[in-house]
C-alpha cells in the first residue's frame, strides 16, 4: 500500500481564483444545489474564508500522524481534508501544526473531527474549519492514505476538487466542472443583484420572484 500520493490532477490558478470571487452558497445553488458539506463543520472565527485543491488524507479516530505527513507533503495553497469517521472527542490539531501549515503556505484545514487551541488559530487567522472543539490529545499510530477519494462532511470529495469556505459553511466543486460552475455563479450573482435593484425600485417580493401564478394555483386567500 502507497502511504503517500501525490495529488493526481491540479485545478489551476485561474479556475481556483474564478471560484474564489464567490461564496458557498452561490456556488451550492448554482451548481444545482450540489456540493454542500454538512452544515455541522464550520470555521473556528466566522471571518476565517478558504478556497483551493483538496488534499485529502484519510486518519483512523483520535490519531493525527497522517494529518501530520499530509502536511508535510501537500503545497501552498492546498486545503487539506481531512477524513477521521466524524469523531468529534479529539483535538487533533492546534496552533503548533497551524504554524507549520503557515508556514508552507498551506491554504487551509477542513476536518470531520476536533480542533484545539481556537483562541491562537482565530489570532493566526489560518483557516480551519472543523466538525467539533474538543481539548483531548490524540496518538500518532495508524498510517493509512492521502489524496485517496474521501467522505466528507456527508460528501465524496476527490483530491484536486476545489472547497469553498466561508463562515456560512463549505462547498465542493469537481474539478472538471470549475470553470462552468464559475460562469453559473457569475450568472446567479448578476440575477440577484436585479433583485435588490428592483425591490429598491419599489417592487414586491411577490413581483419580482413572479409568484402570482403559484400562489393562485395553490388557492392563496388573503384576508380583506
Amino acid at each position: 500500500m502507497t502511504h503517500i500520493k501525490r495529488m493526481p490532477i491540479r485545478p489551476s490558478a485561474a479556475e481556483i481564483g474564478a471560484l474564489a470571487e464567490f461564496s458557498p452558497a452561490t456556488i451550492h445553488e448554482a451548481q444545482g444545489r450540489r456540493g454542500a458539506l454538512s452544515s455541522r463543520i464550520k470555521p473556528v472565527d466566522y471571518r476565517m474564508k478558504l478556497c483551493g485543491p483538496a488534499f485529502t488524507v484519510r486518519c483512523a479516530p483520535r490519531d493525527n500522524i497522517m494529518l501530520q505527513l499530509a502536511i508535510n507533503y501537500a503545497e501552498p495553497g492546498d486545503i487539506i481534508v481531512v477524513s477521521a469517521g466524524e469523531y468529534e472527542e479529539a483535538g487533533s490539531f492546534g496552533d503548533v501544526l497551524a504554524n507549520a501549515c503557515l508556514a508552507k503556505g498551506i491554504g487551509g484545514l477542513v476536518t470531520d473531527s476536533g480542533v484545539r487551541d481556537t483562541l491562537q488559530l482565530r489570532q493566526l487567522g489560518f483557516p480551519v474549519f472543523s466538525l467539533s472543539v474538543c481539548i483531548k490529545g490524540t496518538v500518532k499510530e495508524t498510517l493509512t492514505a492521502t489524496n485517496d477519494p474521501v467522505v466528507v462532511g456527508g460528501e465524496l470529495i476527490h483530491p484536486g476538487d476545489i472547497i469553498v469556505g466561508d463562515a456560512d459553511g463549505l462547498v465542493v466543486i469537481r474539478r472538471d466542472e470549475a470553470a462552468e460552475v464559475a460562469r453559473l455563479s457569475q450568472a446567479r450573482e448578476q440575477a440577484e443583484a436585479g433583485y435588490i435593484a428592483a425591490y429598491k425600485a419599489g417592487k414586491s417580493v411577490i413581483e419580482v420572484s413572479q409568484l402570482e401564478s403559484v400562489l393562485r394555483a395553490k388557492g392563496l386567500i388573503v384576508e380583506a
